[in-house]
């Protein structure tokens, strides 16, 4: 590992309730061995990056055995390390130091469905219709004359049906990808192996879960129709995630699973956690995940999908912050991750879309809670648009078109030619491929750099972690009057404020009576007793 100094880890066990969170999408961070996959010996060399980026812990995808069909979340065994990425010692090895830098490890658990490879599903596919081994999973009997028609209505995800038929009739239920079957949850079998996968790595020292599809588990009794699908009406049903009821997700009953995990967290030391991907049609639907008796957190997917517009922002984190309240949990903030268009190009890509990214950040880390950061969005990184079909491995893309691989490219470390130092010195292979532009957003290119994005938020950071008014124990958000298309918010710690202007307007304003400025988006001039904050920007000012 690369020579540094340690930096403590807190002894707070709510750690969480402010922490800024960094998603290793492992695959593409760092390749340690040469062969073009990122791999957590790769990680362990760059801790270092992350502890002096300024995080307090990492979220890390699936690095579990898979034949890796959705990119490691179809897991074939919950308690190893596929060999792509390393070893069960590498893992030991990277916690620990991760720990010495003062840096919490979360990792992704799986548990709506396994890998079609997992030995619980080659085992129910050879035992008959009925059988213990098929009882771990929703299998069931087809409609038509002949059991010739899928049992329901349900859509795939990825597209498509959502069941498949086996050679002997019956049919399985897949929300996914038809390598990705679902688990039955109703099964006490399936209940009690992740609670024994959750003590696996709770003892070998991860300090929390993602849980993946955390609203998916339970199924509506009967598994009764939706009423519509891409075959009747044209339109998907995932259109209906978030805004909707589907019998396949947000069940009342997934609720008893998180009561049962809560206890096994708790009794670990440190401050366990556990933060919730759930979609659910309401905002009291979703702050049921949440609580002292359930999961700690649950991503706010509202405040990425946000529009460009201090209307919509305002009403997002007002949504949110009264949704925190009243749940006594922390809002968890999100601009981007391994599922969505990166920031930067959803705000309008080029110079525009990285302005506004730039803004957004310093926007979403004033806000009281914790910080979700997908790797590559300190750098600036833009959307991948271009990836040749052949290339992209996204299993949405063969059915739907649709990819998550152009979020996916591996990062740009250093060096004037991909992929820009992603493995060992000599190395020239990478997965997928950066595009020529990225030479210039390197790690190695911006480092001390004053106006790039990634000392832009090496100071944010450092700014949040220090200052009394963004930390955990300050107050909440204090809206301040402006002109029409500018946000600005205060936050207070005893004397101390920071205030936060950004400016969504379409014309220069004036930024003036917060006093100090601490950091901005974009270079502001003083005007009056007062700066000039350009379009598209955001500052910090502080009085203490």
């Amino acid at each position: 590992m690369t020579a540094t100094q340690p930096r403590p880890l807190t002894t707070d066990d709510d750690w969480w309730r402010s922490a800024v969170v960094y998603q290793v999408y492992v695959r593409s961070f760092a390749d340690a061995n040469g062969d073009g996959i990122g791999d957590l010996p790769g990680l362990r060399n760059r801790l270092p990056y992350l502890r002096d980026l300024g995080v307090d812990a990492l979220w890390l995808t699936p690095f579990y055995t898979s034949p890796m069909v959705d990119g490691g979340y179809d897991v074939a065994d919950y308690r190893d390390v596929d060999p792509m990425f390393g070893t069960l010692a590498d893992f030991d090895a990277m916690i620990a130091d991760a720990h010495t830098l003062g840096l919490r490890i979360i990792v992704d658990l799986v548990p709506n469905h396994t890998s079609s490879a997992h030995p619980w599903f080659v085992a129910a596919l050879a035992a008959a219709p009925g059988s213990p081994e098929r009882a771990r999973y929703l299998f069931a009997e087809g409609r038509g004359e002949h059991g010739e028609l899928p049992p329901n209505d349900w859509e795939s995800i990825f597209g498509g049906p959502a069941w498949t038929r086996v050679p002997d009739g019956q049919w399985y239920l897949h929300l996914f990808d038809p390598a990705q079957p679902d688990l039955n949850w109703r099964n006490p079998e399936v209940r009690a192996e992740f609670e024994d996968i959750l003590r696996f790595w709770l003892d070998r020292g991860v300090d929390g879960f993602r849980i993946d599809v955390a609203h998916g588990m339970i199924k509506a009794e009967g598994l009764p129709d939706v009423g519509f699908g891409t075959l009747t009406t044209g339109q998907r049903q995932v259109e209906l995630l978030g805004k909707g009821r589907l019998p396949y997700f947000d069940q009342d009953e997934v609720h008893d699973i998180y009561r049962s995990w809560r206890p096994i967290l708790d009794s670990y030391p440190g401050g366990r956690m556990a933060v919730a991907e759930a979609w659910a049609e309401t905002p009291q639907r979703l702050a049921r995940y949440i609580g002292p008796d359930e999961l700690h957190q649950a991503f706010s997917f509202d405040f990425l999908d946000a529009t460009w517009s201090a209307d919509s922002f305002r009403k997002v984190v007002d949504t949110a912050l009264a949704e925190s309240t009243i749940v006594g949990a922390p809002t968890t903030w999100v601009l981007s991750n391994h599922d969505k268009q990166r920031h930067v190009t959803r705000y309008g890509d080029g110079p525009d879309g990285l302005r506004r990214a730039r803004a957004a950040t310093l926007l979403m880390l004033a806000l009281p809670g914790c910080a979700y950061l997908f790797q590559g969005e300190e750098l600036g990184l833009p959307e991948v648009l271009d990836l040749p079909d052949e290339l992209r491995q996204d299993p949405a893309f063969l059915r739907t078109g649709e990819s998550r691989d152009g979020c996916r490219v591996p990062l740009p470390w250093d060096g004037e030619l991909p992929p820009y130092g992603f493995g060992p010195a000599g190395s020239d292979r990478s997965w997928l491929p950066a595009p020529a532009t990225w030479r210039a957003l390197s790690v190695a290119a911006q480092a001390g750099v004053p106006d790039s994005t990634l000392e832009l938020y090496r100071a944010a950071l450092r700014i949040r972690r220090g200052h009394p008014a963004l930390s955990a124990d300050a107050g909440g958000v204090t809206w301040l009057t402006t002109e029409p298309g500018v946000l600005a918010f205060s936050r207070a710690a005893g004397d101390a404020v920071l205030t936060c202007v950004v400016n969504l307007s379409g014309a220069p304003v004036v930024a003036g009576g917060h006093g100090e400025l601490v950091v901005a988006s974009a270079p502001l001039t003083r005007q009056g007793d007062g700066h000039l904050l350009p379009v598209d920007a955001a500052a910090w000012f502080e009085r203490r």
